[in-house]
């Protein structure tokens, strides 16, 4: 039990042991222990203070960075809507112009064709005078007395006629 209760000098001198020290601490170190501490105390303040502004700037930055996305989509999606109102331009207006080509050429050919039917034509009937004038010249060539005679002959002549 004397070992759990100290003595009373040993109280005593322990005591003046814990002022002096207290008093040279107090003299020499005090100042610059709550210098220190005022310091740091000042440093973690201003730490958190520009950890509060960087993230404020972060959260603008990062609201600033949504707007940019935001706006670069819409721009995305109109350009996309000017291309394909561009594409379907240049479409319909390729089809219009292939059409008019399209119609064009058959106007073309179809006046081509009526040129030419109309120039067979002319010259069907043309070789037809001529082949009239001839038959009709051989006829009056030949003076034939009957009449059956005559068409005999005009068959004869008929059949040795070549058409082109």
């Amino acid at each position: 039990m004397e070992l759990l209760l100290p003595k009373l000098g040993l109280f005593f001198w322990n005591l003046v042991a814990f002022i002096v020290v207290l008093l040279i601490l107090k003299k020499f170190a005090w100042k610059q222990i709550l210098q220190s501490l005022n310091e740091r105390e000042q440093g973690i303040t201003e730490a958190l203070a520009s950890a509060d502004r960087v993230k404020k700037e972060m959260a603008q930055l990062k609201n600033e960075n949504e707007a940019l996305m935001a706006k670069a989509v819409e721009e995305r999606t109109q350009m996309l809507k000017e291309a394909r109102e561009t594409r379907d331009k240049i479409v319909n207006e390729a089809k219009e112009q292939a059409k008019a080509e399209a119609n064009k050429i058959l106007l073309n050919a179809s006046a081509a064709i009526h040129q030419q039917k109309m120039a067979a034509l002319t010259e069907v009937k043309n070789q037809i005078g001529n082949l009239v004038v001839e038959v009709s010249e051989k006829v009056l060539r030949r003076e034939l007395a009957a009449k059956q005679e005559q068409e005999n002959y005009i068959r004869d002549l008929a059949k040795d006629i070549k058409l082109n």
